[in-house]
């Protein structure tokens, strides 16, 4: 519990760094809204407070060649993109819009973003997120975790485990003997390695957006990723699948031959509305969870600036206390939806690979 209190409290200074919109004496009108959703949606920084960001790389491919420069280029002196940045060696001209980089002329006019613009100039955008440098984080710890284990199996042979090497037994076996061999059957060692690598992606994506001081990464909240491991498992599903799998897509046993034209969409219905909803769950509950918690925080800032500092000290007891919950509730949700999402993919692969009776 404690450990859950210092994480959160790291959030307060974060939120009250942006929620601070007092300009030459005038204070703006608290927006929690852009806020939250600034937290939420990727970005092309890591805040971690007002005046302290680290800026990522932005990397294009236009037509006059390929350039790459730091975010830190769009910024003003409050670390604000409001600037426009010219490339030497392209000569081209960018600017920055909620999100978005876009190529302008002198005047300021856009002439293309990502995709196709105005000028049918079109520009592939590869910059490295917020969202990307988390999951190159989560990469590489797990790389770290997997390297680190096989040695001191290597090293140790069946000697007892100890240190991360205890922990990652319990979690591998519990993957195998709880999650794969029930749902699959004596096939599974063929799609372990790819469900131990979505369990701990998802398990460590999620854990690192509970870390404030990261700059509030979104990994797992990111509809683009869910949906890419969700078609990797529809992929995976879909070419192991045996003979009697697509038979009983095609034509299920037992049904009267007048029912087929009718049985037949609702089961290719099914069969691609099973990636959608792994991506949905993961994304939806994912997201949800950060609002939440942003939003108790957010009370405390709403109550200040409309009845005063007095009852927004008040709320923020309540405010404090929901939001530490909701830390709590999170660490359980962040293991809970890569197991879900495991056991689910698993299901799935044991379908398909099910022998016909």
């Amino acid at each position: 519990m404690s450990i859950v209190f210092a994480l959160f409290s790291l959030t307060l200074p974060v939120v009250a760094s942006e929620a601070d919109t007092t300009h030459s004496g005038d204070t703006e009108e608290f927006k929690a809204g852009e806020l939250i959703m600034h937290h939420v949606l990727d970005a092309h920084e890591i805040h971690i407070a007002d005046g302290l960001s680290f800026p990522l790389p932005i990397m294009v491919y236009t037509q006059n060649g390929f350039d790459v420069f730091s975010f830190g280029n769009f910024w003003d002196d409050h670390h604000h993109p409001s600037k426009t940045y010219k490339s030497e060696s392209t000569g081209n001209i960018y600017a920055y819009d909620h999100g978005h980089v876009s190529i302008v002329d002198e005047a300021g006019e856009e002439i293309a973003h990502s995709g196709w613009g105005v000028s049918d100039a079109s520009f592939m955008d590869l910059s490295i997120t917020k969202n990307v440098f988390g999951i190159f984080m989560a990469v590489a710890l797990m790389l770290w975790i997997f390297i680190s284990t096989a040695r001191a199996y290597a090293k140790k042979g069946i000697a007892a485990p100890s240190g991360l090497q205890s922990m990652m037994e319990v979690l591998i076996l519990f993957v195998r003997d709880e999650v794969a061999k029930p749902s699959i059957g004596k096939k599974y060692e063929r799609f372990m390695p790819f469900l131990l690598t979505i369990f701990f992606f998802i398990c460590i994506g999620n854990l690192l957006g509970l870390i404030p001081f990261l700059g509030g990464l979104n990994i797992t909240g990111n509809i683009a990723v869910t949906a890419t491991l969700a078609f990797f498992t529809f992929m995976l599903t879909s070419i192991s699948a045996n003979r009697g799998y697509w038979l009983h897509i095609i034509a299920p046993p037992g049904v009267p031959w007048w029912l087929l034209p009718i049985m037949l969409p609702i089961e290719l219905i099914g069969l691609f509305n099973k990636p959608i909803v792994l991506c949905l769950r993961l994304f939806a509950n994912i997201t949800a969870g950060h609002i939440i918690i942003l939003s108790f925080t957010c009370l405390i800032f709403i109550f200040n600036q409309s009845s005063g500092a007095g009852v927004a000290y008040g709320v923020s007891v309540g405010s404090v206390l929901f939001s530490i919950f909701m830390m709590c509730l999170e660490l359980l949700v962040a293991f809970l939806q890569a197991y879900v999402f495991t056991l689910l993919s698993a299901l799935y692969f044991g379908q398909a690979v099910e022998e016909a009776h």
